[in-house]
């Protein structure tokens, strides 16, 4: 499978760079202040209110909307990121409609809208206006942290961490912190290199260093972190595309979507970007979306998902289903691949798929099969651990769930003192709000344990 590099047979679109930029701006825009005003004024203020038990890091909703409607944005903007420090990113990228705006009581009235919960949001934290970092750090304890990756759920860990006054080391394998927020987020929806700001803005509290360049399994092991720091939070990105099990993947133009996505978000010139002509997203989620909105605003001319069984099964929410439809793309359900076709220069240029249906709770083909012309392939069928950093967690010794690390209700794993959190344990929603949710969890446990070690000491 591609990985490196685009195919030498796709070329850039070649549109002009400020109309191929206009098609990758906010893909919501931003309240003014008069609609947020206006906005607010319809939260209910519910007591025990449920948008807040809907939110993994149980952000007090009616407490900040409130602040905003008494024009304290301020005030709103650190309810907000007093439960959740990456709450300007979440506010973007989370699926608000299956969170805490579903879970709005609004939709059971009359009007059956709820509350725009993420778009406040966004306008508080856009528009406060902090003198300085809204939160200071504890008496120093004297504690040191070791975080692996730099992602949601490591961010989140070290910055609650050191707020209870420890010191924190990030080691992160990639050159920018942020992880997924930085590049493998559809680049329409963090844009002006937001997720960057936002980190910074996360280590003005001061106490926490990051290492780049550090990739467990290569140059850094969890036994040597265990024995040079007090505890250890393991926030490990999932490095390694699925593959497709079909012969021919090596061919040229086909790629895992993430392995694309990261090009895009880093590139400074989106008119030089290769594009397919015709392109095929495998897989049924996010990242699939992402993909295929992306490849077609850069001028591919037809972009088709296919999944293998229905939309109803699609991980992706019927609002990105929307999103892609939207934009062209063309969704095909009820198929899965089953070949890949070369020409005689041994590129891509096609894939067959086998019809399928659900026979006694079973997914089997229907003996129907089709075909779709296509010059790129993008694979978006999950990750998991890249060899390297699964080998060192192997060396460990750390119990595992599946293909994922185990961790108890804390986030404790099997090993005394170290933690994990995010994608690289089975609990939870595949969300950035989710993993900042466990940072924060996985930081609590680790201050709590820490404190009982100092009081029997």
């Amino acid at each position: 499978m591609t990985t490196s590099s685009s195919p030498s047979h796709w070329t850039p679109a070649g549109f002009e760079e400020e109309a191929l930029s206009a098609r990758f701006t906010d893909l919501h825009p931003a309240l003014g202040k008069r609609q947020a005003i206006i906005e607010s004024a319809r939260c209910l203020y519910c007591y025990d209110a449920p948008c807040i038990k809907a939110c993994p890091t149980s952000i007090d909703i009616p407490t900040f909307i409130r602040r905003i409607h008494d024009d304290n944005l301020e005030g709103a903007a650190s309810e907000i990121l007093d439960a959740n420090i990456l709450g300007g990113s979440c506010a973007r990228v989370c699926p608000t409609e299956i969170l805490c705006e579903q879970s709005c009581v609004r939709n059971q009235g009359d009007e059956c809208q709820p509350v725009l919960i993420g778009l406040l949001q966004r306008h508080a934290l856009d528009n406060a206006k902090f003198e300085s970092h809204p939160f200071t750090r504890a008496a120093h304890t004297g504690r040191r942290v070791a975080v692996v990756g730099a992602g949601p759920a490591g961010l989140s860990c070290a910055h609650r961490l050191a707020r209870f006054g420890h010191d924190v080391v990030i080691f992160e394998a990639e050159e920018k912190a942020g992880g997924l927020n930085e590049y493998g987020i559809a680049r329409y929806k963090l844009t002006d290199d937001f997720a960057a700001r936002e980190v910074e803005f996360l280590l003005e509290i001061g106490g926490i260093e990051i290492r780049h360049g550090q990739r467990l399994g290569d140059n850094l092991a969890i036994a040597e972190l265990t024995r040079e720091f007090d505890s250890v939070f393991l926030g490990l990105g999932l490095g390694t595309s699925h593959s497709l099990g079909l012969t021919g993947e090596d061919a040229p133009g086909l790629m895992a979507a993430t392995d694309y996505i990261k090009v895009l978000r880093q590139s400074s010139e989106l008119n030089v970007l290769a594009v397919p002509k015709h392109a095929v997203v495998i897989g049924a989620g996010n990242t699939a979306i992402d993909i295929a909105v992306q490849v077609k605003r850069l001028g591919a001319e037809s972009v088709d998902l296919v999944y293998r069984r229905g939309e109803a099964q699609m991980s992706a929410t019927p609002h990105e289903q929307d999103i892609a439809r939207a934009n062209g793309v063309m969704i095909h359900t009820w198929a899965r691949p089953l070949a890949i076709d070369s020409n005689t220069d041994g590129q891509l240029s096609a894939m067959q798929f086998a019809r399928t249906r659900v026979e006694d709770g079973r997914l089997i083909d229907s003996g129907e099969t089709f075909s779709l012309a296509c010059d790129g392939v993008f694979t978006a069928i999950g990750q998991g651990f890249d060899d390297a950093s699964l080998s060192d967690v192997h060396a460990a010794g750390m119990a595992r769930s599946g293909a994922k690390i185990e961790v108890d209700t804390m986030l404790r794993t099997s090993l005394p003192g170290v933690y994990a959190g995010g994608d690289c344990i089975a609990r939870g929603q595949d969300l950035t709000v989710q993993a900042v949710a466990h940072g924060k969890l996985a930081a609590e446990a680790i201050h709590h344990d820490l404190m009982l070690k100092v009081e029997a000491a």
